[in-house]
């Protein structure tokens, strides 16, 4: 019955939390101030305030220009330029490097927000994340100031270089090839729908290192410049939909990349991606 249900809901509930308390570890949660006790799930201030301009900023600036991006596929610098003003893009990278440091929750306020007026504006502001994510999570300290200190000094946008034309969702099958020659690697392979391709001031590529190792060892991810000779940015693919978001397929011939630029250690980039 329904109320079987709810009461071994409860117990399962009740004794993971009676034993972190027992434990002296502390929810994660806050109480609600709409509620004399018991859990919460109410947004701290803080938290409410990002809510806030981020929903304010998606009515006031972006519905205005939706139907017209649509119309025309443009990309949205001129947002991009504002939301990066605002403090709406690069909301993970750590403050020693100019972000803000904001968590999931945060992040997930914010791309809420601005995805209800435009997913095509909200995709072109997010996926900067995911191309800024390996290198907070791996990146050296040189790394991190060159490449994420960038992003946040001005409106840049980064791309995050893993699928392929015959490997998107099997990161396994992924058949870019990267060589060290000297203290260089020399990067070979094919890049495709690639969220900000067309703008992108560098990418993460993942690529193959080692042609007989098992996945978990096989690739490592390396910071491409987007203005390294041999890589070529390929037309924009008219989407169905989030059609001012700008998608490409991105070619690499020969490009070379120095070791300063390996993400972490050889053969883990599979994790690191």
């Amino acid at each position: 019955s329904p109320c079987s249900v709810q009461r071994m809901a409860l117990r399962l509930l009740a004794s993971p939390l009676r034993a972190a308390a027992s434990a002296g570890v502390r929810p994660m949660w806050r109480a609600s101030s709409s509620v004399p006790s018991g859990l919460g799930f109410g947004w701290s201030p803080e938290q409410k305030e990002f809510q806030d301009l981020a929903r304010k900023f998606a009515r006031e600036e972006i519905m205005p220009q939706v139907q017209k991006l649509d119309r025309t596929a443009e990309y949205p610098w001129d947002l991009i330029r504002k939301g990066h003003k605002l403090g709406l893009m690069n909301v993970h990278i750590p403050q020693e490097y100019g972000g803000l440091g904001l968590g999931s929750v945060e992040g997930a306020l914010i791309t809420e927000e601005l995805a209800y007026a435009c997913t095509g504006v909200q995709t072109a502001f997010e996926a900067n994340g995911l191309a800024e994510m390996p290198v907070i999570l791996a990146g050296n300290e040189a790394q991190k100031k060159k490449y994420l200190g960038r992003m946040t000094e001005e409106p840049l946008v980064a791309s995050y270089g893993v699928t392929e034309p015959i490997a998107g969702s099997d990161v396994a099958g992924i058949k870019t090839v990267a060589v060290k020659r000297g203290n260089k690697w020399i990067i070979n392979g094919q890049k495709m729908w690639i969220t900000n391709a067309g703008h992108a001031n560098w990418f993460f590529i993942l690529a193959r290192t080692d042609a007989n190792a098992s996945a978990g060892k096989a690739f490592t991810g390396f910071i491409v410049d987007g203005d390294s000779p041999g890589l070529t940015r390929g037309r924009k693919e008219m989407n169905m939909g989030q059609r001012c978001s700008d998608t490409r397929g991105v070619s690499l011939v020969d490009v070379e990349v120095p070791e300063e630029n390996v993400l972490g250690k050889v053969g883990e980039g599979f994790k690191i991606a």
